[in-house]
């Protein structure tokens, strides 16, 4: 029985012996990669020395969108490429109606959202006479099968890289309006959603139509509002200290006998 509770005895020493041996391996392992992380910056705020004085933080959009390519008020260039059927194309968006030049491809999880809306049967919400064009990659960096798969019936698709060199298209999905009047980019950015385009085309087409009107005033064009222009004027006259009945306002027998020839 002696014997029995001293091996025993000596083989839980042994179990012990060797766990203590084993958690303190875990402790130093665990030392070792916890040293190593910190190598690497990890836990820490600053992972970069800090320069002396203040220091410019880049802009950024969030993440997901891309940055503006650069190109708005630039000329348009037309575009040409091919279908993907092979057949060679071409459209001319420096002449007639305005343009929505969607920059999509084939592997880009938004793209699809955006490839399946141009097959929803739903309005797009677009400008009265604006024109929709996709253009892809060319079939060097496109595969035309899966364009293909991905065009809604009727939609006007051409596969290009060149046309994407010449609007500096920095990846996709992206668009750019087209003044087709003018032979200039309108307006241009990157939308996660259809919804995010159509502010974008209303945005464009509304600062070009403020553009417009202001170019006309400044010419002396009639603008249809002259209630506005005659409220506008006397405020002025106002301002300069001339009120109803000021002398200056008064036109002399001689001046009033003149009037006729004058606008005639």
């Amino acid at each position: 029985m002696t014997v029995l509770v001293t091996v025993l005895l000596v083989g839980l020493t042994v179990a012990v012996a060797l766990l203590g041996v084993l958690v303190v391996g875990l402790l130093r392992s665990h030392a070792e990669i916890l040293r190593s992380l910190h190598e690497l910056g990890a836990g820490r705020e600053d992972t970069a020395p800090r320069a002396a004085g203040p220091v410019d933080v880049p802009f950024g959009v969030r993440p997901g969108v891309l940055e503006p390519a650069g190109v708005t008020g630039a000329g348009a260039v037309d575009v040409s490429g091919e279908t993907p059927d092979g057949d060679s194309v071409q459209f001319s968006v420096t002449a007639g109606p305005d343009t929505l030049l969607a920059f999509l491809s084939s592997g880009c999880l938004t793209c699809h959202g955006i490839w399946e809306r141009f097959r929803d049967r739903t309005p797009l919400g677009l400008p009265a006479g604006t024109r929709l064009v996709v253009v892809t990659q060319g079939t060097e960096r496109e595969s035309a099968t899966a364009v293909e798969k991905l065009a809604a019936p009727g939609l006007a698709v051409v596969m290009s890289t060149a046309v994407w060199e010449a609007y500096e298209v920095p990846g996709s999905p992206y668009f750019v309006l087209v003044d087709g009047t003018a032979g200039r980019v309108a307006g241009e950015g990157s939308a996660t959603s259809w919804e995010q385009v159509e502010r974008l085309v209303t945005e464009a087409t509304g600062d070009r139509a403020r553009d417009i009107a202001a170019h006309r005033h400044g010419h002396g064009e009639d603008t249809g509002d002259g209630a506005h222009r005659e409220a506008r004027a006397d405020r002025e006259l106002l301002a300069a200290g001339i009120a109803p009945g000021h002398p200056s306002l008064e036109l002399t027998a001689e001046e009033v006998a003149e009037l006729p020839r004058a606008q005639g």
